[in-house]
């Protein structure tokens, strides 16, 4: 048989690109308290679909079969070569290794080398070898790249899907008004005074909160009049009531849980539509009816999704609006979100909404953003060098509204 380790949200789809793409092949999703614990019964199926988690608990039992094909989805998971999931799944026996990932590399090379020596095990040689070779720049990717180009099917949305509609990208830059702008200054300056030169990406959370809605700072997650303390707020309720009134549905990203909780109670009462959300917070066997509850609905809805929690693997076809209403500091986050709605399957004209505060952390955000995709789009691996890591944020400290 063959096994396919993914995401625990992902699971049930699986099982059904399976059934509707191979109809022939009996599928076994082994997860959750009734799964065997028999290694002839995964022998009986052609195909075995699992979770990453479930294949660390089940790792002697996965071990006693001895596997064909061996597909880990989403195979950034494995990046860390330190993690017991790492370590897990490289001892899997298998015929075949085939890792699927957009993001080959997220943070630093050695994710790469991770990945490939599931794939490939030995290609790179050591991972002290391959640090000691590939320094983590673009000098080392560049050197990278002609060993991993060979054994890497790199295909981007257009170049295999040319049935796909038309992608409509639109930034939007919008200005704080006075009192907010005023109040991320002293923020910005408690944060220069209490980090200096340490300064991290945690450091800037409370002036992206800020950018994001001056109400999840305070702690207060219940409905109010959110627009009036927030000039983003007012240009989504624009966006979305146009949607609204087109008939159409929109996911809406946002990487803090105390803005889903405003968006999905606010929206809902504002606008009178469908509105729901998955985050962290969703249990794994409620995403799929969810994501079915909003594909099936008739009129207009919103679903509010964390792209960590909901942002890779998932096919949201139904909705051809994606809204980013915050930036992430990473393009493999962000690019992987747009593709739940622009994606094989979609048959309308997408259009990707992002809405950044100018002279903010989230115009530097923007421009990290530009530029590791300028890099990515000239090598088939990139970095995220720690010297980049520093620029970007001591630049965020810098930069103020006032």
């Amino acid at each position: 048989p063959s096994l396919v380790i993914a995401p625990a949200t992902l699971l049930e789809n699986w099982r059904r690109e399976l059934s509707r793409f191979a109809p022939g092949l009996s599928v076994l999703v082994h997860r959750g308290s009734t799964r065997t614990g028999f290694p002839d019964d995964l022998r009986t199926a052609h195909t075995v679909v699992t979770s990453y988690e479930t294949a660390v608990r089940d790792q002697y039992l996965l071990g006693m079969v001895n596997w064909n094909i061996v597909v880990l989805d989403e195979a950034q998971a494995i990046k860390n070569p330190e993690s017991e999931r790492s370590r897990v799944v490289r001892a899997i026996p298998r015929r075949i290794g085939l890792a699927v990932t957009g993001t080959p590399v997220e943070n630093r090379l050695t994710d790469l080398w991770s990945i490939m020596d599931f794939a490939i095990p030995g290609l790179l040689g050591t991972r002290d070898e391959f640090e000691r070779t590939y320094p983590d720049d673009t000098r080392g990717a560049a050197r990278l790249e002609p060993i991993v180009s060979p054994v890497m099917l790199r295909r981007r949305v257009s170049e295999v899907a040319g049935d796909l509609p038309e992608r409509i990208d639109m930034t939007q830059y919008l200005e704080l008004d006075e009192a907010t702008a005023e109040r991320y200054d002293r923020l910005r300056e408690q944060a220069i005074g209490e980090y200096g030169d340490h300064a991290t990406f945690r450091s800037l959370v409370r002036l992206r909160q800020l950018c994001t809605h001056p109400r999840i700072i305070e702690g207060d997650v219940e409905p109010g009049d959110l627009a009036s303390e927030s000039v983003k707020y007012r240009r989504l309720l624009e966006i979305l009531e146009e949607i609204s009134e087109q008939g159409e549905k929109a996911i809406i990203f946002t990487s803090f849980t105390r803005m889903i909780d405003l968006l999905v109670r606010d929206l809902s009462r504002r606008l009178g539509i469908l509105t729901d959300c998955i985050d962290g917070r969703t249990p794994q066997e409620d995403r799929q009816p969810r994501l079915d509850r909003f594909a099936s609905h008739a009129g207009p809805g919103v679903l509010v999704l964390n792209p960590r929690a909901a942002g890779t693997g998932l096919n949201i076809t139904a909705a051809n609006h994606v809204i980013h209403y915050n930036p992430e500091w990473n393009p493999a986050l962000e690019d992987q979100a747009s593709a739940r709605a622009y994606r094989r399957g979609q048959t309308r004209p997408v259009t990707v909404h992002r809405l950044i505060y100018a002279r903010t952390v989230e115009e530097i955000m923007d421009q990290r953003l530009k530029r590791k995709r300028e890099l990515a789009d000239n090598a088939v691996v990139g970095t995220d060098a720690r010297e980049a890591d520093l620029l970007d944020v001591m630049a965020a400290l810098r930069v103020s509204p006032v």
